[in-house]
């Protein structure tokens, strides 16, 4: 008798973003006339910058070439992206990363899902609530979450509640977590950590030994000074911490799939007889054992964005979704609606009008405007009676979902 992993069914039916697509195939074969404007899930819509197409076609052609063809290639990822990332990510401002602490893989949801291979099982974890529900799918899938609770939380999970009432920023927890997830900028609030309040959560980790899985994959987007754009600006964060990376929102990578994972080799867990164990040494073992590396095409695009070019190039695209972000921002305070986010990230929070529920804005909104968004609450319990909108459609579909939403029957 095959016998499975009793933790997946222990999941919800569907991933969130699988069933507002399949809501909204529903709706489009009902109403086929519908022109529907797609905010829902964070996919981009400019193509990759011409430096990335470049240098995708000059790899192409090296691989078709027997004295330049590539086959498998490091499982950590080529060392020219590496000393890319090293450099220009982190060196030019101030923070010393050594490219075998830089782990590139397939993006940034892989790694922040496969990350929990080589972390026990009996971890307490934290996470910020709304939250990014790969962080907690894939510790359920892993039997570090419990039971699901009428509530719709996990037992073993601690959510630290990020809402209106303290300003979306998480309290540092009572109980202590061994693993504690944060995303900043923030999926899906659109809100951030200052210096000194990033700091607060350092100097938590070290004092407590907990680990801090730090997500930064919009850092691209960040426009104020006193917003870290890694978690390696904070003094002892190489000793708490692991940083993830994305191309996908930064370079439009959505399609192609490449980010990176930082794990300083100062960072020691434990093993269940109390020896100290190098978390670096864990994940390159891991790495070369169920990851082939991402493909040595889409790794030359990514090392094309830290060229001249490039970075303008990424420059330019991150410039034309936050105007779309603050186009949002602008069309949602003129109807009324209250809204934050947007300013630093490429998602605006909006809570929802009348003391409606998420799903039920969710249908008002596309049945009515023909919008598609995602429902607050399948962020978490906390998300509930708000609404995730993102900045990366067109301009100009953007300019119209906003005068669709101002003549939206409140």
């Amino acid at each position: 008798m095959i016998r499975v992993n009793d933790n997946f069914s222990k999941l919800q039916e569907s991933y969130l973003f699988s069933e507002i697509a399949r809501k909204v195939k529903a709706f489009e074969a009902e109403h086929p006339e519908a022109s529907i404007i797609r905010m829902g899930i964070g996919d981009v819509t400019l193509p990759i910058c011409e430096a990335s197409v470049k240098a995708m076609h000059k790899a192409v052609d090296e691989m078709g070439n027997r004295a330049t063809f590539h086959g498998y290639g490091p499982e950590q990822g080529y060392a020219f992206l590496a000393e890319c990332i090293s450099k220009y990510d982190y060196a030019e401002r101030g923070i010393a990363i050594a490219t075998d602490e830089i782990f590139i893989s397939d993006g940034a949801k892989s790694d922040t899902g496969n990350i929990g291979d080589i972390l026990s099982t009996d971890n307490l974890v934290a996470v910020t609530d709304p939250v990014y529900p790969v962080y907690v799918d894939s510790n359920v899938m892993a039997g570090r979450a419990g039971t699901l609770t009428e509530r719709g939380t996990w037992s073993n999970i601690m959510y630290m509640p990020c809402n209106a009432e303290n300003g979306f920023i998480p309290a540092l927890p009572a109980a202590i977590p061994d693993m504690i997830y944060l995303c900043y900028p923030n999926n899906p609030t659109g809100t951030t950590l200052t210096r000194s309040q990033l700091k607060a959560w350092v100097d938590y980790a070290l004092e407590n030994k907990a680990l801090l899985l730090f997500d930064s994959a919009y850092e691209a987007f960040i426009t104020e000074d006193d917003v870290p754009h890694s978690i390696y600006e904070i003094e002892g964060a190489r000793r708490c911490a692991i940083e993830f990376r994305s191309f996908s929102k930064t370079a439009g990578f959505t399609g192609l799939r490449c980010g990176y994972t930082v794990v300083p080799k100062e960072l020691i867990g434990y093993d269940s007889e109390g020896r100290p164990m190098m978390l670096n040494k864990l994940w390159n073992r891991r790495q070369c054992t169920k990851f082939n590396g991402a493909s040595y095409v889409t790794q030359r695009a990514a090392e094309a964005i830290y060229t001249p070019e490039g970075r303008t190039q990424v420059r330019e695209a991150i410039a034309y979704y936050l105007r779309n972000a603050l186009i949002l921002r602008s069309g949602l305070a003129a109807a009324g609606l209250e809204a934050v986010g947007g300013v630093n990230a490429p998602y605006v929070w909006v809570k929802t009008p009348r003391g409606m529920t998420s799903w039920e804005f969710f249908a008002k909104l596309l049945g009515e405007c023909h919008i598609v968004g995602t429902p607050g609450v399948g962020f978490g319990p906390s998300g509930e009676g708000y609404f995730r909108l993102t900045a990366f459609n067109t301009y100009e579909l953007t300019l119209e979902a906003v005068e669709r939403i101002k003549n939206f029957r409140l």
